[in-house]
C-alpha cells in the first residue's frame, strides 16, 4: 500500500500540537499579576524572568 505524499507528516505535527496543547502550562490571574510587577520592578531582564517563569 502507497500513501499520500504529506500523511504521515500531517500525522506526526497533530501529535506534537497535541502534546504541546496539553504540557503547556496555565497560569492563574494571580500568578500573572505576579509575574507582570516582577517585571515591572526591573530587578532582572524581562528575559531572565520569562526563563525562571518558563
Amino acid at each position: 500500500m502507497k500513501q499520500k505524499p504529506g500523511t504521515s507528516k500531517d500525522a506526526a505535527d497533530k501529535l506534537v500540537k497535541g502534546i504541546r496543547r496539553k504540557t503547556r502550562k496555565h497560569y492563574s490571574s494571580e500568578e500573572k499579576i505576579r509575574i507582570v510587577l516582577a517585571g515591572l520592578r526591573g530587578e532582572e531582564s524581562i528575559a531572565a524572568l520569562c526563563r525562571c517563569e518558563g
